[in-house]
């Protein structure tokens, strides 16, 4: 919180205030996440920052409905179709319809993380996210369809996510491997997830 003392003559302590305009990076180009608008947008809206820039691709030439209702609910009413690098970069330098912003947050593909990376000191940014990435760590008490579960909602992200699990159990490792050829075939995303298995994703079994 903020203070402040007076000691000899000297003023010391700290204002904390928020940030003036905050740009949000909505992921919607090959699949749609209403949590990120939640995740970012909230904290901002708590802070008490003045202007929430939100910018988000379009699919099929329009954003993600439940995107547009979760930036609804909670009071985001700046949005642009716009997305990937180039997104980025208008939020960090600005441009005759996009203002430029004192921080951008959320998760994007790798053309994102590197263009926030590229950018980081011209803007401030959350962090480099993505691609996603999760290792599950199981015995030979760990329920395998939850194991496979949590797999694929981290390969489904990106064909460059990387699912990894390891286990003391060989039996274990089978029955998420079944597993997860089972729940894939019910999933939309399914493409996305074998390419990322494919590359990425491993099954390693340990003494």
């Amino acid at each position: 919180s903020t203070w402040m003392d007076f000691k000899e003559g000297i003023i010391y302590g700290q204002i904390i205030r928020p940030l003036s305009q905050v740009g949000i990076y909505v992921p919607g180009g090959t699949a749609a996440y209403p949590s990120s608008v939640l995740m970012n947008g909230i904290p901002a809206k708590v802070a008490g920052v003045e202007r929430i820039v939100m910018v988000s691709p379009a699919s099929k030439k329009c954003i993600n409905p439940y995107v547009l209702v979760a930036a609804d609910r909670i009071g985001i009413n700046e949005i642009y179709r716009v997305g990937g690098a180039q997104a980025v970069a208008a939020l960090a330098f600005g441009t005759e319809s996009i203002p430029k912003v004192d921080k951008i947050v959320g998760p994007g593909n790798i053309f994102v993380a590197m263009a926030k990376r590229a950018l980081y000191g011209h803007v401030d940014i959350d962090m480099v996210a993505g691609p996603s990435e999760v290792l599950v760590i199981a015995d030979e008490t760990a329920n395998p369809k939850y194991v496979a579960a949590d797999l694929l909602s981290q390969a489904e992200h990106d064909v460059m996510a990387s699912s990894i699990l390891v286990t003391t159990s060989l039996e274990v490792a089978q029955q998420v491997k079944t597993e997860i050829e089972r729940q894939m075939e019910y999933l939309e995303r399914k493409e996305i997830i074998e390419k990322s298995l494919k590359n990425f994703g491993a099954i390693i079994v340990v003494n």
